[in-house]
């Protein structure tokens, strides 16, 4: 194993760090639901992708968690705070606003 793959399964592990899992339950759990796919059908979502972000693959994007947010009626800070997303402010990029010029190839 190498040293990598090892440090990501403690970060995979670590109470204090991402934990999507913890958020995935305590939704199941607040809506009532049996299990991953009535969740997938609860948020409107292919089941692959709650799979996927159980396995770290992939993240909890702005989209899902607002509409966990319409769906369970949590805040947004506290289903942040349920995946370990303790962050106060969100820097985004100043490029991301900028209209691309007719030069810019990418």
């Amino acid at each position: 194993m190498s040293n990598q793959t090892k440090n990501e399964g403690e970060a995979k592990t670590d109470p204090r760090g991402y934990d999507p899992n913890h958020l995935l339950d305590t939704l199941i759990k607040k809506l009532g639901l049996k299990n991953d796919a009535a969740l997938s059908r609860a948020l409107e979502v292919a089941p692959p992708v709650i799979s996927k972000i159980r396995h770290y693959r992939l993240p909890v994007g702005a989209s899902l968690l607002i509409r966990m947010h319409e769906v369970s009626d949590m805040t947004i800070r506290d289903l942040r705070a349920l995946m370990g997303d303790r962050r106060a402010k969100f820097r985004i990029s100043d490029k991301q606003f900028k209209p691309k010029s007719p030069g810019d190839n990418a």
